[in-house]
C-alpha cells in the first residue's frame, strides 16, 4: 500500500493509556507480590520462590501456544483488537485475587498463592501479547510504528512507576482500618483506575494493516519463530533484566530496614515517571545512532552508576536517589529499544518464511518479561534466605543490611554486564532491516530480483 498510515495523536494517547492501566497490574505483582507472600500472607520465601518457578515453566508452554492460535484467527474487530476487550476484565479480577489475604492453614495459603499467581500470568498474556502485536497492524510505516512502540513502552513504564508511587501509600492507609485487607483494597483502587484506561484503548485503537491473504497455520507460526534468529538474541538480553527485577523486589526490604522508611518506595515510582518523560528523546537518539550501539552504551552507563552507588553507600539519601534515578532511566530506555528491535524482526522472519506472524514474535517479549519477573521473584526468596533475612522482624542483622544493599547495587550491575555482552552478538542492523523491507515490497509486487534475495541471505544472518 503506497499511502502512509498515520496514527492520530488521540490514538497514540489511548495506546499509552492501555499500557498504563495494564501495567498497574504488572507493577503490583512485579514489585510487591513477594513481600505480600512472605510478610502479609505469611508463607516462606522458598515456598514463594517455588511458585514463581512453576509459573515460569507453565508460561513457557502457554504463551507461545496462545500466540500461535492468535496468529491464525481474525474477527470483526480485526486480528488482535478483540482480545483487548475481554482481557482488561480478566486481569483486573485475577490481580485482586492475587492480593487477597485468605485465613487458612499454611498448605492452603501456599496452594492459593500458587493458583492465583499462575492464573495471573496466564491471563496477563491474553492482554499483553495482543497489546504489543497491535503496533504491527496500526500502521505500515516504520516511523509511525516507532512512535506507537514508544507510546506503548512509556505507558508500560509509567504504569509500573505509578504502582510504586501509590500502592504503598494506599496499602498503609487501608491497613489503618483493616490490617488484613490493606493490600487488597490498595490493589482494588489501582485496578479500578486501570480498567477504564484499558477499555478506552480497545475503543480508540484501530487496525489499519489488512491480514495476509495467505492462511497461517499453527505450524507456520512456530516455523516462523524458529527462523527468527535476531529475536532470540534480543530476548536473551531482555531476560537478563532479571537482576534488576530482583533489585525491584528487594527495594521494599531495603527501605524498611536499611533506610527505616518503607514509604521511600514511592520515590522509585517518581523516578520512573521522570525517566519515562526523558525517554521521549529515544526516537531522536535512534535517528543518530544504531539501536544496538545505543543499547550497549546504556548498559555500560548502568554498570558505572551501580558501582558508584556501592562505593558511595546509602548514608547520603539524595545521592542514592540521584544514582537510582539515572539507572532507572538507562534501563527504561534499553527496554524501549528492545521493543523496537523486536518489531523489526517481524520482517526478518517474514522474509525467510513467507509468513507474517506478529503475535508469536511479541509472545517472546511477553513470555521473557514474565519469566524474568518470575525467576527474579524466585531468586529474591533464595537471596533473602542466603543472607538470613527474618520475616516480620523489627530489625535485621548487619549482615542482612549489607546483603540488601548488595542486592540493589551490584546484582543489577552484573545483569547489565551480561546484557551488554549478549547484545554485542546482534548484527541485524537498521540497514539490513531496511533492505529486507524493500525486498518484501518487491516480492509482493512480483518484481523482486532473485540475486538480491540470495545476496541478502548472507549479511542478514545473525552469528
Amino acid at each position: 500500500m503506497a499511502m502512509t498510515m498515520k496514527i492520530p495523536s488521540r490514538e497514540l494517547w489511548s495506546y499509552f493509556g492501555y499500557g498504563l492501566g495494564q501495567c498497574f497490574s504488572f507493577g503490583l505483582v512485579g514489585s510487591f507480590i513477594n513481600y505480600f507472600y512472605t510478610d502479609v500472607l505469611g508463607i516462606s520465601a522458598l515456598a514463594a520462590s517455588t511458585i514463581f518457578l512453576i509459573a515460569c515453566a507453565w508460561d513457557a508452554i502457554h504463551d507461545p501456544l496462545f500466540a500461535s492460535i492468535m496468529d491464525t484467527i481474525n474477527s470483526r474487530f480485526g486480528k488482535f483488537r478483540h482480545f483487548m476487550l475481554i482481557a482488561p476484565l480478566l486481569i483486573t479480577g485475577v490481580t485482586l485475587l492475587a492480593f487477597y489475604k485468605i485465613e487458612a492453614d499454611m498448605t492452603t495459603k501456599i496452594l492459593y498463592a500458587g493458583v492465583t499467581y499462575i492464573l495471573w500470568g496466564t491471563l496477563y498474556a491474553i492482554s499483553d501479547i495482543p497489546f504489543w502485536s497491535m503496533s504491527s497492524v496500526m500502521t505500515n510505516d516504520s516511523g509511525q510504528r516507532t512512535r506507537a512502540v514508544t507510546a506503548a513502552m512509556l505507558g508500560v513504564n509509567a504504569g509500573i512507576a505509578c504502582a510504586n508511587i501509590f500502592f504503598p501509600k494506599l496499602a498503609a492507609f487501608f491497613a489503618q482500618h483493616s490490617s488484613d485487607k490493606g493490600y487488597f483494597m490498595a490493589a482494588l483502587v489501582m485496578m479500578m483506575v486501570g480498567l477504564p484506561l484499558m477499555l478506552n484503548g480497545f475503543m480508540q485503537i484501530k487496525e489499519r494493516v489488512p491480514p495476509s491473504p495467505e492462511k497461517v497455520t499453527m505450524r507456520d507460526t512456530f516455523h516462523n519463530l524458529r527462523q527468527n534468529k535476531p529475536l532470540f538474541i534480543i530476548l536473551m538480553s531482555f531476560f537478563f533484566c532479571v537482576f534488576h527485577n530482583v533489585a525491584n523486589g528487594i527495594y521494599i526490604y531495603f527501605f524498611i530496614y536499611n533506610m527505616g522508611d518503607g514509604g521511600l518506595q514511592m520515590a522509585i515510582g517518581v523516578m520512573g515517571i521522570v525517566a519515562a518523560v526523558v525517554c521521549l528523546i529515544a526516537p531522536m537518539l535512534t535517528r543518530k545512532m544504531q539501536k544496538r550501539k545505543l543499547f550497549m552504551i546504556l548498559c555500560g552507563l548502568d554498570v558505572a552508576v551501580r558501582v558508584v552507588m556501592w562505593f558511595a553507600g546509602y548514608q547520603h539519601t539524595a545521592l542514592l536517589f540521584i544514582l537510582l534515578g539515572l539507572s532507572t532511566l538507562f534501563v527504561m530506555m534499553t527496554n524501549i529499544l528492545t521493543s523496537s528491535m523486536i518489531a523489526d524482526t517481524i520482517e526478518y522472519a517474514e522474509y525467510h518464511t513467507h509468513k507474517r506472524c506478529a503475535a508469536i514474535t511479541f509472545s517472546g517479549q511477553t513470555f521473557t518479561g514474565k519469566m524474568s519477573v518470575a525467576v527474579g521473584g524466585g531468586l529474591i526468596g533464595v537471596f533473602l534466605t542466603l543472607i538470613d533475612y527474618v520475616p516480620q522482624a523489627q530489625t535485621q542483622s548487619d549482615g542482612v543490611l549489607a546483603g540488601l544493599f548488595f542486592g540493589i547495587c551490584l546484582l543489577p550491575a552484573i545483569g547489565s554486564l551480561i546484557r551488554l555482552a549478549v547484545m554485542s552478538r546482534f548484527t541485524f542492523t537498521e540497514e539490513k532491516h531496511a533492505e529486507i523491507c524493500r525486498l518484501l515490497a518487491e516480492r509482493r509486487s512480483g518484481t523482486v530480483d532473485k540475486h538480491d534475495e540470495e545476496r541478502l541471505d548472507r549479511p542478514a544472518t545473525v552469528n
